[in-house]
């Protein structure tokens, strides 16, 4: 493995659970009945578990990763490759859904080219041009990246972790944008958790049953073909089945961790790269939580899969980190329980009894 994934690795620190009992006492001191915050409670407990501090969430910024991918040949999409470039170019213009929701929840955007097809955009101070390469190969014909790219695009990952830690980041949200991303993500489950390609291959962009069932023969064949790639560990099963912007996502995800940055993870396609950091980083996950339960199918069972309850169910299934924009907010919000609540003795409240 590349020594700066192995150090990226190594700093990715556990939740200490010395610290569970001080900071269930902050909470039940907090003028509420005990548990009365739910979630929000949990949340700001793990928070506070793996940072050793009070919680905080604030400054918050999302990432939008594209990338492209030489499987959308096989037909497992609806839309055309070049609508990815399109999506990128509405980011800017701040008229996607996650443009609305990051404007409404006060969280500011980052647009992350680390694979589209096609040169470069035009400059933004919100668009970060770190181009692998225009799209990844077919991986129903081998694999879709080399080691070496999907290692750049983990490095990528870990550099704008890098600029949120500079930056004061507190907590950090994952998007993707790239057409026939469900496709490698799904693969991705298949080689990671032992899904079969039936059980967890959904519509994407709308597939019908008989285009559902085309999509999952691709990815029995992708599976196949590079079977002994899948043999070799995390990594190879990244660059055989991933996409630059899934493996720049696992890359964000570990050097958040590393550097003790909440994650949200949104939907479908961020779950797999969060499934990919955790196959390389087990630890990761105390500093991860899963923002919705997508509506693609099979997103239930590989959260099960996981042992990880995601925050909301609202039927969503659009990606671009439109999910986690709204998780953020409740992150913000179990903080701020946390911070602004008067104890009971502040507030010359009388506790409850135990």
């Amino acid at each position: 493995m590349h020594p700066r994934l192995e150090a990226a690795i190594a700093a990715v620190r556990p939740a200490d659970d010395s610290l569970r009992a001080p900071g269930q006492a902050h909470l039940d001191n907090l003028t509420k009945p005990r548990g009365s915050l739910g979630r929000l409670e949990e949340i700001a407990l793990d928070m506070y578990m793996v940072r050793g501090e009070a919680p905080r969430a604030d400054p918050m910024r999302i990432y939008t990763i594209a990338g492209d991918h030489g499987v959308v040949a096989e037909g497992v999409s609806l839309f055309p490759q070049e609508v990815t470039r399109q999506m990128v170019l509405n980011f800017l213009r701040g008229g996607a859904g996650i443009n609305a929701l990051c404007t409404a929840t006060g969280i500011q955007l980052k647009v992350v080219d680390a694979g589209s097809c096609g040169g470069g955009y035009p400059e933004h101070p919100d668009l970060i041009q770190r181009k692998v390469a225009p799209g990844t190969a077919n991986f129903a014909h081998g694999p879709a990246m080399s080691e070496e790219q999907c290692l750049a695009a983990l490095h990528l990952g870990l550099d704008l972790a890098e600029d949120c830690a500079r930056d004061g980041i507190r907590a950090v949200g994952t998007g993707d944008m790239g057409i026939g991303n469900t496709t490698p993500s799904t693969a991705l489950y298949c080689a990671f958790l032992g899904f079969s390609p039936a059980q967890v291959t959904g519509p994407g962009t709308g597939l019908d049953a008989a285009a559902m069932a085309r999509k999952a023969e691709v990815i029995g064949r992708a599976l196949d073909v590079n079977r002994t790639a899948l043999d070799k560990g995390p990594l190879a099963v990244l660059a055989a089945l991933g996409g630059y912007e899934i493996a720049a996502l696992a890359g964000l995800i570990l050097g958040c961790a590393g550097k003790g940055i909440t994650v949200a993870v949104d939907g479908f396609i961020s779950t797999a790269a969060y499934v990919a950091a955790r196959a390389l980083c087990p630890t990761v996950s105390a500093h991860c939580l899963l923002s919705h339960a997508s509506a693609e199918p099979g997103h239930r069972n590989i959260c099960e899969a996981l042992g990880e309850r995601p925050l909301f169910d609202l039927g969503m299934r659009l990606g671009e980190g439109t999910g986690a924009a709204i998780a953020l907010h409740v992150v913000r919000c179990a903080c701020a329980m946390w911070n602004d609540m008067a104890s009971f003795a502040d507030a010359g409240v009388s506790p409850g009894t135990a």
